[in-house]
């Protein structure tokens, strides 16, 4: 079976122009998009475990076939880890990569992260972690918006807390989010990874290190100001 991924084409040669103006304008305006029943469902289901967990509160945000989701508990099975994707198709696969039978704890559910980084904001959930692995680049520079840290909901993101880890095999993602943090008087960190000391988390980073790609990875203490 080939696993070879294609790296990442953009028209942009570094990061969007308009990074500045349109984070700024989100920092500074209300996301009123009205939240979906669905999602508003799912987030309450969740929510009752995440409010009588007394431990650590990981979030694995665009959790996919949540291989990333299992692999973060293994580590961490001190702590309650939530992965969310707002695929159907990507969730059911979620067996195939399931780990178990070390007393991890974590949930794997179906919700649009528009609608649930607001609602476990409004929740006051106290995250200690947050990864958010290989998101949709959309690399074309119309489609700024469509980023994370283009969209709207991004302040929520930045509102949860946490330590924040990202990883992208377009460094250019991660430059623009750390110029968003930026706004927020948060420091970030950029570094390669390294490719013969890191196991891979997720089906994509099999696939962009068996492609022999860069792979970079931004962390940020997202309850810290400059």
């Amino acid at each position: 079976m080939n696993t070879q991924a294609r790296p990442v084409h953009s028209n942009q040669t570094g990061p969007h122009e308009d990074v500045k103006a349109v984070v700024s304008r989100h920092l500074n305006s209300e996301f009123k998009k009205p939240i979906q029943a669905h999602n508003q469902t799912a987030f309450d289901e969740v929510n009752g475990l995440v409010s009588e967990w007394q431990g650590p509160l990981i979030l694995d945000s665009c959790c996919g076939v949540g291989e990333s989701t299992a692999v973060i508990a293994q580590q961490h099975p001190d702590a309650l880890v939530i992965g969310v994707d707002k695929s159907a198709h990507r969730i059911d696969k979620h067996s195939n990569y399931q780990q178990g039978g070390h007393g991890e704890r974590y949930y794997v559910l179906r919700a649009d992260l528009l609608d649930f980084w607001r609602l476990a904001c409004n929740a006051n959930w106290q995250i200690s972690q947050h990864f958010l692995l290989y998101p949709n680049p959309w690399p074309k520079a119309a489609h700024l918006a469509r980023r994370w840290h283009g969209s709207p909901v991004w302040p929520y993101l930045v509102k949860l807390g946490g330590q924040l880890t990202l990883r992208s095999n377009w460094s250019t993602y991660l430059l623009e989010v750390a110029e968003a943090l930026s706004l927020s008087r948060i420091k970030a960190g950029i570094s390669l990874l390294d490719m013969h000391n890191t196991a891979p988390m997720t089906p994509f980073e099999r696939k962009y290190q068996d492609s022999g790609q860069s792979l970079w990875q931004l962390t940020a203490d997202l309850n810290a100001l400059n």
